[in-house]
């Protein structure tokens, strides 16, 4: 089925189809930012949500480098190893606080 009448703008998407609109709304969400202890680590997409992996991406596993970080390439999702080079740069608590 064709879209018609979609228009966007910077803050909204308007239309007809429910899974564009959904679409548009997950898009200006950040990416997921989640903080290990381990320098390996596994990503499916869908690691929280109910149902499991079939909503989410083929498990991939991760190695984070001297940069302190890795983002999987399905979901972006950025995995930040705690005390590395990247912690403090992306905006996780100083150690000892929180």
């Amino acid at each position: 089925m064709a879209c018609t009448g979609c228009h966007f703008s910077a803050a909204t998407l308007a239309c007809g189809r429910a899974d564009l609109l959904v679409i548009g709304l997950a898009m200006n969400q950040p990416p997921e930012t989640i903080y290990t202890d381990k320098p390996r680590v596994k990503c499916d997409g869908a690691t929280d949500i109910r149902g499991g992996a079939a909503l989410g991406h083929p498990r991939v596993w991760l190695e984070i480098d001297e940069k302190g970080y890795v983002e999987c390439g399905y979901c972006d999702r950025r995995f930040v190893l705690e005390g590395g080079p990247a912690h403090d740069v992306t905006g996780a608590p100083p150690e000892g606080t929180a």
